[in-house]
């Protein structure tokens, strides 16, 4: 039976709300400033009436111990035209990862906050919950120095 953690994860980026956006939903970028991930794919895209979606199938290399584990899940962006996306993550054995991401704006350019939502096996949860939080907090640190040119 899967349990769940939730949790929000935030940086302030130095940049305009469109551009932080757009970088955040193009997972062309995510190599750069996602500890984890080794690769990107699309799988599809298509529009919506308010937007579109694209899946991918992403490439993690996982840390355990001495070695790294490589995995492989796909992960779907709901784009709106306007407002929060919304992200989802399959990983086998029934690991999910959903999330709502906002981007602010704020005086010194945008806030961006992840909302996520971790569900998997109970053995699995404590693991997947630490890594999640610690690779996307990266993450968002990573895409703040891209704007920061750093």
């Amino acid at each position: 039976m899967a349990r769940c953690v939730e949790a929000t994860v935030s940086e302030d980026v130095p940049a305009p709300v469109d551009q932080v956006r757009a970088h955040y939903v193009d997972l062309d970028n995510i190599t750069d400033v996602h500890p984890l991930v080794v690769s990107v794919h699309t799988l599809s895209r298509r529009d919506t009436d308010d937007g579109y979606t694209h899946t991918y199938r992403v490439r993690d290399r996982i840390p355990m111990g001495f070695a790294t584990l490589p995995i492989s899940y796909t992960a779907t962006l709901r784009v709106p035209r306007t407002g929060p996306v919304l992200t989802e993550a399959r990983q086998f054995p029934a690991v999910r990862l959903d999330g709502v991401v906002s981007f602010e704006e704020i005086p010194t350019g945008t806030r961006l906050t992840e909302r996520i939502r971790i569900s998997a096996p109970w053995p699995l949860l404590g693991l997947t919950a630490r890594q999640a939080v610690a690779a996307h907090t990266e993450m968002l640190a990573g895409i703040r120095r891209r704007f920061e040119g750093g």
